[in-house]
């Protein structure tokens, strides 16, 4: 489709997106559900710049695409979940830069839901219409979530676009004011096709990381970057089931001294799929899944790791 040029492996979503524009049939909302990483933020971008063109069902200029790319189209506000450090708010991209040390996940905050509104509340500049896209809207606090649905009730002249990975993962009443576009995992194929295109064909040589993915092209670049950045030495420590009460407390150690909260989190997933494809225990599983709630209900990273480490003893 020329409208969704590099948008692989998702046909239902470009028909059920483009027979909108070419109907004139534009709902208020829509939530695009499925996997991270699978291109739902790429055919938001494509979308809104059908809904943005001057000319409708016009095929979207490249000047257009770049501005949306840029983001610097007045008509468009692209909201995405932030940490809040010093009083200020940063994306994930912003942090990393910074350096900041990243103690929990990044979220929607009820002000950006309210400059949501701000934004709406004025009649688009260029467009025939306003878009607003919330890329991760699962983030978003209670708070955060009943000021949205005010936004969603009476949208005006707008249409608002939630990404999420499932519609359980938002209130049921946001949901039911959207209309859903499902996105389906990749296959094989259509996950090296975008690893190609991406320059990450790297990625295809290690299986380890095609299986984290779980069907994400956006997932395994991820994946890919996070081994990279994760200390070598501390790696194969982790791979290997501690033998000893010091060595546990010395592995919690150096992990909650290494790692942020972010990469910590990371490794109890890599961690979840070696331990499987090695041991075959459940209980290895469930043990490090109570870790990631602990680390997400910000207990003390150390503790955790320390009771996470010393319930392996008897199994190393």
């Amino acid at each position: 489709m020329p409208d969704f040029p590099a948008l692989i492996g998702q046909p239902q979503a470009v028909e059920l997106l483009t027979r909108a524009v070419r109907q004139d049939r534009i709902a208020p909302a829509y939530l695009f559900v499925g996997a991270p990483g699978v291109g739902r933020s790429l055919a938001a971008r494509y979308f809104a710049g059908l809904l943005l063109s001057p000319e409708p069902q016009a095929e979207v200029s490249t000047a257009l695409r770049q501005r949306i790319e840029q983001g610097n189209h007045p008509d468009l506000f692209w909201v995405e979940p932030t940490y809040l450090h010093q009083g200020k708010r940063y994306s994930a991209a912003e942090a990393a830069e910074m350096g900041l040390k990243r103690k929990s996940p990044p979220e929607i905050r009820l002000e950006q839901v309210r400059e949501v509104a701000r934004f709406l509340s004025r009649p688009p500049l260029e467009a025939v219409r306003s878009v607003v896209v919330l890329e991760e809207a699962d983030t978003m606090a209670e708070s955060a979530a009943n000021g949205l649905l005010k936004t969603l009730e009476e949208p005006g002249n707008a249409t608002l676009i939630l990404i999420a990975p499932s519609p359980e993962s938002l209130l049921p009443t946001l949901v039911s004011r959207c209309q859903r576009i499902p996105f389906r995992r990749l296959d094989t194929g259509a996950i090296a096709q975008v690893l190609q295109q991406a320059n990450q064909s790297e990625i295809l040589q290690h299986p380890e990381v095609l299986a984290l993915a779980q069907g994400s092209p956006g997932a395994a670049i991820d994946h890919w970057q996070q081994l990279q950045a994760m200390p070598p030495e501390l790696l194969e420590q982790v791979k290997q089931l501690p033998r000893s009460l010091r060595q546990a407390l010395e592995l919690a150690r150096q992990i909650a001294q290494a790692l942020d909260t972010e990469a910590q989190l990371w490794l109890l997933d890599y961690l979840q799929q070696h331990y499987w494809e090695t041991l075959r225990q459940p209980q290895i599983l469930q043990t490090l899944e109570t870790a990631r709630r602990n680390l997400l209900q910000y207990v003390q990273p150390r503790l955790v790791w320390e009771v996470t480490l010393m319930g392996f003893l008897p199994l190393g």
